[in-house]
């Protein structure tokens, strides 16, 4: 059985750690840089960096923070935001992260997933999809679930997300990121059933994000929702539990993970 990672998260915002609820009220959580020391010192398995305004305000990732971070840590190192073309891809990568993470631009570009895979390797490119459920009305009517955002949460797309999840892969994405909108910040738990929907129709892995408040959530969305990693924010960058507290109670559950 593969080892399940565990994977904290960096939303940043001019140039600052931010987390907030369903996408909005930020508020400061610390600097990237160092943020990501102590994850991987922990023994994060490993990290994701998303420059959070980078696609809405239509500008770059933030090259020198992600150059920053990744000299200081030796995990595994994602980033996304604000990438539209195999050229970022390439800075990125060059700036010392291992995979990025298409959102916005692999939307509206569908083919630049085909396009980067090709040239960078599958195993390099992430598609991430935040996904938010629709109204039970229209959810009885269309069949249709779960709606695809983008502009970091801003701007409806009308696609279903499983559709979409599908699509990606068939296009080359080695990995999907999948963010429960309606979950993000709340501490209630992950949305297991699109979690389990999503990973249970995709050969490739599928991390869960959005909603976790307890270690229990995460095993929950790692055993029950079928996820390859879980993504957690604020219960580590506001110490509820440290990496390392949560893969011991994980190993004690019986869930494989590398200590």
């Amino acid at each position: 059985m593969l080892a399940k990672r565990i994977i904290p998260c960096l939303d940043v915002k001019d140039g600052r750690v931010v987390k907030g609820i369903n996408f909005v009220d930020l508020r400061d959580a610390g600097d990237p840089v160092e943020n990501a020391k102590v994850y991987d010192k922990e023994g994060a398995d490993e990290l994701v960096f998303l420059d959070i305004t980078a696609s809405y305000q239509k500008r770059k990732t933030m090259i020198g923070v992600v150059r920053r971070t990744a000299e200081n840590i030796f995990m595994p190192l994602t980033v996304g935001g604000g990438i539209s073309s195999i050229e970022d891809i390439r800075a990125l990568l060059n700036a010392g992260c291992d995979k990025v993470s298409l959102n916005t631009a692999a939307v509206k570009d569908p083919f630049l997933i085909k396009k980067a895979a090709l040239r960078f390797g599958s195993q390099c490119i992430v598609v991430a999809i935040d996904a938010k459920s629709k109204a039970a009305k229209k959810k009885s009517r269309t069949g249709k679930k779960w709606q695809v955002f983008i502009n970091g949460g801003r701007t409806p797309t009308g696609i279903d997300a499983l559709s979409w999840a599908r699509r990606a892969q068939k296009l080359g994405a080695g990995e999907i990121l999948l963010t429960s909108m309606d979950k993000d910040g709340t501490k209630s738990g992950y949305d297991l059933n699109l979690t389990r929907e999503i990973s249970g129709s995709l050969n490739i892995p599928v991390i869960a994000s959005g909603g976790c408040g307890s270690m229990e959530h995460i095993r929950d969305v790692l055993t029950r929702g079928l996820a390859d990693a879980a993504l957690a924010a604020s219960v580590f960058h506001y110490k509820n539990f440290t990496v390392k507290e949560l893969k011991e109670h994980l190993k004690g559950k019986k869930v494989a993970v590398r200590l």
